[in-house]
């Protein structure tokens, strides 16, 4: 089977899709996109969602306690605090007196909540990076760099980079370009109390925050329409290509009883599911903007029950997952998912072989990752395909946001 290309499923310029919105910045979008048949109900969906108190992604209704002690990180597990600081002050230190008024908020503010991954702007949270002068951008983005492993931050400015692709394949590149993200700052930059930093835009969003030498970035959004860049001065890039051959590979080292077990649903839309199950912006994934207190219950097979050969391809999906961790907290969160592998469950939706588009989720007390191949958003496939896709990062039980960290030290 041939591989779908995204270039069969370009709009043609004067398609009202595209065309009714040219010329528009991300704030000119922001105002036209609440009366766009799209993304107006999902805008006026989320205001029900924002803000509410925060409570934490749980699989009952009741949130777990203990899972995440305030401590100091484990040898060998600390994150790079000191770098991390230094890169914020000199931040902090290149803004303008009006600019950090909006960039920083309290560690424990609400706005955390405020991130979106469209390329509607629905909070103006923090500061825009397209609209920078460059030293203050660049300074913005290496505090990204000094809290992320090396290839996670290729990845996220990959991420950036495509975005910035597609603005110009689609001649939207004042909506979408390589810095149409916010950024902020929560708390005061420091090796010892709580603080972080948030970026989000239109397939990218992290939330990073540090406590003394323990890092929790998450939640973190990451997707891509379309996955790769074919033209251009970054020709080559590609995303995801890995995770989502070790996704098919894990499905078919499952005996089939499993993997048909593991198999909720058949088809990406199939008419077994329950009204409400797919999302008009999400589609299948459920811990996306604004679900920061959903009830995400169960489903699938227990990872405990999967054989050796599955459960490898699986440990090397989650290492996938967390590659974005500098390595001290990468361990610790690898450890950490890995010790509650007794209490996790792994489900799939869709078929696995060839090119065939899917999604899977793993979930347990600590961590929810998502892969959902989607339809088109500035593409025209009307079926979920392989070249767009959103990957999702949480953690349940009160710890997004490293907000379990945070309430521990104000208490």
């Amino acid at each position: 089977m041939s591989t779908p290309s995204f270039r069969d499923y370009l709009f043609a310029p004067d398609h009202p899709r595209v065309a009714d919105i040219r010329g528009l910045d991300a704030r000119g979008y922001a105002e036209a996109a609440k009366q766009d048949s799209f993304a107006g109900p999902m805008i006026e969906g989320w205001k029900k969602l924002y803000p509410q108190p925060f409570v934490g992604i749980t699989s009952d209704g009741v949130r777990r306690e203990g899972l995440f002690p305030l401590a100091q990180a484990r040898p060998g597990e600390e994150a790079p605090t000191a770098e991390m600081v230094a890169a914020a002050r000199k931040l902090l230190g290149a803004v303008g007196q009006g600019q950090a008024k909006k960039l920083t908020y309290a560690v424990d503010a609400p706005e955390w909540q405020s991130w979106a991954n469209p390329e509607f702007m629905q909070h103006d949270t923090g500061l825009r990076l397209d609209e920078l002068e460059m030293p203050v951008r660049d300074a913005a983005l290496a505090v990204v760099e000094a809290s992320l492993s090396a290839e996670g931050f290729e990845l996220v400015r990959n991420l950036m980079r495509i975005n910035g692709f597609l603005g110009d394949l689609v001649e939207l590149p004042l909506l979408m370009n390589e810095f149409s993200y916010n950024f902020a700052l929560y708390g005061e930059p420091s090796e010892t109390e709580p603080w972080g930093w948030q970026i989000f835009g239109h397939h990218a969003a992290l939330n990073c925050l540090v406590a003394g030498t323990q890092l929790v970035v998450s939640p973190v959004f990451m997707g891509a329409e379309p996955d790769m860049i074919d033209d251009g001065p970054y020709k080559g890039v590609r995303v995801f290509k890995e995770r989502i051959a070790l996704a098919r590979e894990l499905m078919a080292a499952l005996p089939a009883d499993l993997r048909a077990a593991a198999t909720v649903y058949a088809s990406m839309v199939d008419p077994a599911m329950p009204e409400g199950r797919i999302h008009a912006g999400d589609e299948r994934h459920l811990g996306g903007c604004f679900q920061d207190n959903r009830v995400i219950p169960y489903e699938g097979i227990r990872v405990a029950d999967m054989p050796a050969e599955a459960r490898a391809f699986l440990d090397a999906v989650v290492d996938d997952f967390v590659a974005y961790l500098p390595a001290g907290p990468r361990a610790a969160r690898r450890r950490e998912i890995h010790e509650q592998y007794g209490e996790s469950f792994f489900s799939w939706i869709g078929g696995w072989e060839g090119q065939e588009a899917f999604y899977f989720r793993l979930q347990s007390p600590v961590v929810v990752l998502e892969l959902d191949h989607h339809t088109g958003v500035f593409l025209d496939n009307d079926e979920p395909a392989p070249f767009h896709m959103h990957t999702v990062v949480r953690t349940p039980n009160g710890n997004d946001y490293g907000r379990e960290l945070v309430r521990q030290h104000l208490r």
